[in-house]
Order: C-alpha cells, then structure tokens, then sequence
C-alpha cells in the first residue's frame, strides 16, 4: 500500500517537471476548422377545407316563458286641453274650377270665376276674372269692375318655390256726389276710370339650408293710371330681400332690405318720385311660451332719415290660454295715388305724395276661454305723421282732395270668436279711435272713430250653407263747403246670403245687402246703394 502511494507520487512530480520545461515564448492561439449555425425547420401549414352544412329541413321549436310585466308609474300626465280652432283659409289644395253668375236689383249681371290647373305637388297654377256693373237709384250712380290674373307656384326638387303672378284691373265709376243735385254735367265729365297692371315674381327655400338660413327675395311692379284730363299714372315698384339665420333651437336673426319706389306724373308735367328705403336687422327668441324680438330700423323716406323701433313681447302660460302683448313698433303707410284710390274712390288727382310715419305702443291679451271660444283685446297709443285726410273739394264737392297733417290716437281693439271644427264660425269686433292733437285741421277728417263688425259662417248640411254680416259705424266729420266741421251720421249695414247643392256640378246662392235699406254716408255727399238683392248659380267641375 505504500509503496502505491510513492510510486503515484514520483510520476505526478515528474509530470510536474515536464510541463514546466515546456517552451513558453508561443501566443496562445486557436484555431477554428468548421463553423455551425443553428436553422429551425419551416413549420408546416394546417390546411382547412371548408365541408357545407347538411341541409337541416326540421322546424326548431321554440318554447318562450315571458312572464307578466307590470308597470308602475310615479307621476300623473296632465290633461290635454285643445285651444278654439281657428278657420284657416289656406286649405289642401284642391283643382277646382267654378263659374259664379248672378243678377240682382243693383248688379246687372255678376260674373266670377275660377280655374286651377297643375299636379298638386310640384305645380300649382290658378286662374281668375271677376267682372260686375251695378246701378243704383240716384242719378249717375254707377260703378263696374273688371277683373283677371293668373298665379303660379313651381317647387323643384332642391325644395325652392318659384312664385308668379300677372293681372290686370279696371275700376269705373261716376262722380254722382255733387252738390246741388241740380247741376247739369255731361256724362263723360263724372265718368272716371281706373286702370292697374301688376305683376310679382318671388323666390323661397321651402327648407333651410345647411346653415339654418331662409330666404325669401320678391318684387312687385303695378302700373296705376286714370282717364283724367291731363291724365295721370304712377308706376311702383316694392323691393324685398328677407333673409333669415337661425341660431340653435330658440334663436333667430332676420335681415331685409325694401325698396318702395314711386313715380307720379301728370302728363307733361315734372315726375313726383316718393322713394322709401329701410334695412331690418332684428334679433329674436322663441320657447314655448315666450317670443321676444328687438329690431331697430334705419329708414330714409325721400332721403330724410328716421330709426323705427320694433321691441314686441308675447308671454305665453304654459296650456296656452293666455297670451300678453306689449310692443313699441314704428312703420310706413305709402303714399301713392294707387292706394289713396282704393281707400277713397272719389279722389281727385293728388299734388303731392307723402309717406305715413307711424309710432305706436300697445298692450293686449289674447286667448281661449275653452275649446271654441277665443278673444282678444289690445290698448294703443300712436302718433301719426303725414297722415292722409280726404276732404270734399270746394267747387261742388263731387271730389276728394287730400290734406296731410300729423296726429295722435288713443286705439282699442276688443274681438271674440266661436268656432265649431269647419262648420261654424261667428266673430264679433270692435274697434275705437279717438284722434288728438291733430297740428293744422280741425279734425281728423275721413276716418271713423267707431266701428262695429261682426260674421257668421255656418254649414247647417252637408249641401247649406249661410253667412251673414253685421257693420255698424259712427260717422267720420267731414268738412263743409263754409268751412263747417260736421259729423256724418251713423250708419248700419246688414248682409246675409245662403248657398246649396242641387246637383253635384251646380249650387243655387243668394245675397241681400243693406238690408235695413240704411242710406248712409261712408263719404260726405256719397251716398251708398240701398237694400240690394242677388242671386245666381255656381257652376264647378273639380278634379279632386
């Protein structure tokens, strides 16, 4: 066992000694004979082919188990109270043409008519002549009327409506008011005619565009002349651009710009231009029950400048029976020869034209008492600037001249209404004016202080219908030939008419006017038919 253990000692020593022996001066060095990189396999791709469906021809049968639901509600609706219904006279629209004939006492013959032609969605276009003569009891005492005009509408499919209209207009009448009675005139000198072409063309998007606006431009031309001698025409023109931007739900902006121009001539004579310009800005808001709008209006009425005001309020409850009313408004009247004639149609030729400044402040009420009863009432105080007065001309007073002056009134307005759906309707009206402070006349000559109007519409049966209305007055002052103020008297005016079928195409009508045959006076020295009767038949093949 030693000698093992000596004998492995002596060749680990010698070992030893032959490494150390070994030739140290070499670099460490290795050396690389083969290289080895690593590379996966690809992986292999599972390929699925899709296998159809075995065609499943049995009817699954489903069973449901809904059980019972109850529905508890913590608060009660509040009840639903319909306001009177207002008779509204823009109706569907139907294609109906009609012929309207008639001969009375007074009217020898009555003619009207109406046609309408076009698809009722895109295309709607009417046509219509009117055309009387009418003698009364006292001598020249005439007038007739001729009438016809065409209107369209044409809706395209970018929701634009193009408007259009054409007419023509001839009013005769005689000069029978003068005073005295006796005086001998030749019938071409009382005869006087009127003549009016008119035209108006119009455009309006029927939805807002994509920024909320509307927008409604429009003009309207007329051409107005007489058979005076020298004779006398005025051509007007009205320029209006609306546009509208609405801002959210409650909101709005309005802006309009009008162009009212007037030109006044008399044969050679120099033109009377009566030229009215204003700009609108307004700001408005609407809720539910609250409209409130402010609008201050810049206008130059023959180059002379004036702001109106325009601040209205409407405040609602909440059903919507009652409505308060306040308001500071200001706006124009025109003056023209055009429209002083159909106020007055014994008006001689005017010398001058002026426009009406009005200023008014107002409060009223409006609303329903229940389901077919509605009122309302306003209190005003305005003032009046050029206001037009008709006074009788000194010579024989067969003509009206007209004096401009400025004045102030106190108006009242009080109405109530009765509706039954579309079968009954009857209004009453009331309306007083006392006129003050007036600068240069006496009084306000030509206009009624007080004026009572009542109508009745009711459909008894499907085929009768009967009307009937009711206009009482105080009579205006006038002036005297000897500078004498006076107050015309009262006058009453009863109308009532009844219409029915007697065939599908044909209704028999008839109409009394004035029929507590009152000679009254609306003019001074004119006075107006007594009781008149009427009656005809109507005609109508409509397409509906």
């Amino acid at each position: 066992m030693i000698k093992s253990f000596f004998v492995l000692g002596i060749c680990t020593l010698g070992f030893g000694i032959a490494l150390k022996a070994q030739d140290t001066t070499k670099r460490k060095t290795i050396n690389i004979t083969s290289t080895f990189k690593p590379v996966l396999r690809d992986a292999v791709k599972v390929n699925f082919n899709a296998v159809p469906p075995t065609a499943d021809t049995a009817t699954p049968k489903l069973n449901y188990n809904i059980p019972s639901q109850y529905l508890f509600l913590s608060y009660q609706p509040s009840a639903l109270s319909p306001v009177a219904l207002h008779v509204d006279s823009v109706l569907s629209w139907h294609n109906d043409n009609y012929i309207k004939v008639g001969i009375g006492n007074i009217h020898q013959p009555y003619v009207k008519a109406g046609f309408s032609f076009g698809d009722g969605q895109s295309t709607f276009f009417n046509a219509f002549a009117d055309a009387y003569t009418s003698k009364g009891s006292l001598s020249y005492q005439k007038n007739s009327l001729i009438g016809v005009g065409i209107a369209g509408t044409v809706k395209t499919k970018n929701n634009l409506e193009w408007n259009g209209q054409l007419g023509f207009r001839a009013d005769g009448n005689y000069l029978y008011g003068f005073r005295p009675d006796t005086l001998k005139y030749e019938k071409k000198e009382l005869q006087q005619n009127f003549q009016t072409f008119e035209g108006k063309f119009g455009l309006r998007n029927s939805v807002p565009t994509e920024f909320g606006l509307t927008y409604n431009p429009n003009v309207h031309v007329t051409v107005f002349s007489d058979n005076h001698s020298p004779k006398g025409s005025e051509a007007n023109t009205v320029l209006n651009l609306p546009l509208k931007k609405t801002i959210g739900e409650n909101f709005a902006f309005d802006l309009a710009f009008t162009g009212n121009l007037t030109n006044y001539r008399l044969n050679n004579q120099s033109a009377i231009n009566n030229n009215l310009y204003y700009i609108s800005p307004a700001l408005s808001y609407r809720s539910s029950n609250l409209f409130l709008k402010a609008e201050l209006t810049p206008s130059w009425d023959q180059k002379a400048f004036h702001l109106l005001p325009n601040f209205m309020a409407d405040i609602s409850t909440n059903d919507q029976h009652f409505t308060l009313q306040l308001g500071w408004i200001g706006y124009y009247e025109k003056g023209s020869y055009q429209r002083f004639e159909t106020i007055n149609p014994w008006l001689a030729q005017p010398n001058a034209l002026l426009n009406t400044r009005v200023q008014e402040f107002y409060g009223g009420f409006t609303g329903s008492l229940n389901d077919h009863v509605s009122y309302a009432a306003k209190l005003g105080f305005a003032e009046y600037w050029n206001i037009p007065l008709f006074v009788n001309d000194s010579i024989d007073g067969k003509t009206f001249v007209v004096r401009y002056d400025h004045l102030q009134a106190l108006k009242m307005h009080g109405e109530i209404t009765y509706t039954e759906g579309e079968q009954f309707s009857a209004t009453a009206a009331l309306n007083i004016n006392q006129y003050t402070n007036i600068t240069n006349e006496l009084k306000a000559w030509g206009l009624i202080p007080l004026e009572l109007t009542t109508t009745l519409r009711w459909q008894i049966l499907k085929d009768l219908w009967v009307k009937g209305d009711l206009w009482a007055f105080n009579g205006a002052p006038y002036l005297a030939k000897d500078g004498t103020p006076h107050n015309a008297d009262r006058g009453l005016d009863l109308n009532a008419g009844i219409e029915f079928r007697i065939t599908k195409q044909l209704n028999l009508w008839l109409q009394m006017n004035n029929i507590f045959d009152n000679k009254y006076q609306r003019w001074n020295q004119y006075q107006v038919y007594g009781f008149n009767i009427l009656g005809g038949v109507i005609f109508s093949f409509g397409q509906r």
